[in-house]
């Protein structure tokens, strides 16, 4: 089938565990780009955070970012879609928070506040080395702020995620997305903010049927896009119940899955 559009998580999709793009999937994406293919690049992470592999896969097409809060042009960053979360549910959240001693980063405007750096905040920087900014209480700080936050991530390495999940999940139904990104990642966002959504939004923008995209992923937060998607593609890699979504699985991600599909199927 000649697909016309294919959508690229990052993390434990794209990138290996050095975090990187392989030489063999880029060999692959700059192929299928030559081929008249459009790719994009589907992440929870920033614009500041994925623009680096754009422009190295020289990708010129809107990026899908903050799980779908924000769609922005790779080359002139300028904002096209953007759905943060209400100011007073991030309150709420941030009050909670709080008080149940969880560390946020909190995203405004493409930048990342924090509390105070923590042992979490070091962490999200080994995957990602964005500057953080401490600002103390995040809920004082949000308050005076003129932009809504794209997202709040709450990172936990304890075992208290699960049920912060399901605690979350059941108290925002209907008003908020709530799902882990990666393990010890649970991301808030707007119900507006998923990767299906926006991926649905940039097809229309470039008049592509549904049947024409491709979605690879790995995670929960991929899973509404691998559904969206005429060929759904997870990784050897994802939980069950992503692969039970996709409509094919591919090799993992330290294994140039991206790049086994896109030749087998494209190429």
């Amino acid at each position: 089938m000649p697909y016309k559009l294919v959508a690229l998580d990052l993390d434990d999709t794209l990138l290996n565990a050095e975090f990187k793009i392989s030489p063999r999937n880029q060999e692959a994406i700059r192929r299928v780009v030559e081929k008249g293919v459009l790719v994009t690049i589907a992440t929870g992470r920033m614009y500041r955070s994925a623009l680096r592999y754009a422009r190295e896969l020289e990708i010129d097409l809107p990026l899908i970012l903050y799980h779908g809060a924000m769609i922005r042009e790779a080359v002139s960053g300028k904002m096209l879609r953007y759905s943060p979360v209400p100011r007073e549910l991030a309150m709420e959240i941030l009050q909670f928070t709080a008080a149940e001693n969880y560390h946020v980063n909190l995203y405004i405007d493409d930048r990342l506040f924090v509390h105070a750096e923590s042992d979490e905040s070091r962490y999200y920087q080994t995957i990602a080395p964005i500057p953080v900014e401490p600002v103390g209480d995040l809920g004082a700080f949000l308050e005076h702020q003129e932009v809504e936050p794209a997202k709040l991530s709450i990172i936990n390495r304890d075992e208290r995620m699960e049920g912060l999940e399901h605690y979350l999940e059941e108290k925002y139904a209907g008003r908020l997305t709530v799902l882990q990104s990666r393990p010890h990642f649970l991301e808030i966002t707007s119900t507006e903010a998923t990767k299906g959504q926006a991926l649905k939004y940039l097809g229309d923008m470039q008049s592509i049927e549904v049947k024409d995209i491709v979605a690879i992923g790995d995670s929960y937060n991929d899973i509404d896009m691998l559904r969206f998607a005429g060929m759904g593609v997870a990784m050897a890699n994802a939980p069950a119940a992503v692969q039970d979504v996709a409509d094919f699985i591919t090799d993992s991600n330290v294994e140039d899955g991206v790049a086994t599909f896109l030749e087998r199927y494209i190429l």
